[in-house]
């Protein structure tokens, strides 16, 4: 008689194990910008996005979605008045405050529902599921990448989903709106998150960016105080620095030209949203550019231009 082994088969991984299963490229080697940095992200780029499709699948039923009833109830409306009627715009622009040449401050996100949007994104941290922090201009360690261009972006569709509209219902026509001459110069997306708080990543050198416009949203809650990391700008017409700092919610919308700098933050965190708009391949207009006059039509309209692929880092 023969004896027979019981031999113990394990299921295979399903997309989401696997995704958490990868192991990360070490921090020397993004520092160094190691090749097999980009290979790590480029090989496993539809693990990563099955790997989020299958997380939010898992939540269906307790899961927040990300949408614009998040946004300011005077921006949301009149914005939403400007796609139905765009001679209606007016209202839109009355809601940016110039702060500095070429800086425009509105309240963005209704601080009371901020609440909702980071218990979102501390789920999608909680997630274990691997994201390409910010290294690029500075090395945000804490932040993600948040566009499809982007290696290890944030594949969750819920949030690409919001992010699509922030960027085409909302940034895109209020930027044209602020800044003419962006109009063409905005085909493409990128965008970022980052966190500064003190002994990690705490400030950012004076620098410009390499967009036509770029749109910088704080997420702190209310009551979320944070001292220091004022943003100064450097205004060349009045030849000042206009020292900034975000409160809950807030937005400033500036040409992608205008100098700025970060100072260090020294207690507490800040959080925030960083969203860029230029043309195709990374194409921006040059400092003083004029536009010939365009009608207010035009700017509520989506690009039907398709990704490039191209990203500023």
């Amino acid at each position: 008689m023969t004896a027979t082994a019981n031999v113990k088969v394990s299921a295979p991984l399903n997309p989401l194990q696997r995704a958490r299963a990868l192991e990360l490229p070490s921090r020397q080697a993004v520092l160094h910008r190691s090749p097999a940095v980009q290979e790590f992200w480029e090989s496993n780029k539809q693990l990563l996005a099955d790997g989020w499709r299958a997380w939010e699948d898992s939540r269906q039923d307790q899961l927040f979605k990300p949408d614009d009833a998040l946004l300011d109830d005077k921006l949301r409306d009149a914005v939403r008045q400007a796609w139905q009627d765009p001679t209606q715009e007016r209202a839109v622009k009355d809601l940016w405050q110039e702060v500095s040449t070429d800086v425009f401050m509105c309240q963005f996100f209704d601080p009371e529902r901020l609440v909702d949007l980071r218990a979102y994104l501390d789920a999608i941290a909680d997630a274990q599921i691997p994201t390409r922090p910010p290294y690029g201009i500075a090395l945000n360690r804490y932040g993600a990448m948040l566009d499809p261009r982007s290696e290890g972006y944030l594949a969750a569709p819920s949030f690409q989903t919001f992010y699509r509209e922030l960027m085409d219902k909302y940034m895109r026509p209020i930027a044209r709106l602020l800044f003419p001459e962006v109009m063409g110069y905005d085909t493409q997306t990128f965008g970022f998150s980052i966190k500064y708080e003190p002994d990690t990543d705490t400030s950012l050198r004076l620098h410009t960016d390499a967009s036509a416009a770029t749109l910088n949203v704080n997420l702190n809650l209310p009551g979320e105080v944070f001292v220091g990391s004022e943003v100064d700008f450097h205004d060349p017409v009045a030849g000042r620095v206009n020292r900034l700092i975000f409160q809950p919610g807030t937005a400033m919308l500036h040409r992608g030209h205008v100098a700025h700098m970060a100072h260090p933050i020294k207690s507490g965190k800040r959080t925030n949203f960083v969203l860029w708009l230029y043309g195709d391949y990374g194409r921006i207009p040059a400092p003083g550019s004029q536009t010939a006059t365009i009608a207010a039509h035009e700017r509520w309209q989506v690009p039907t231009v398709v990704s490039d692929h191209y990203a500023p880092f």
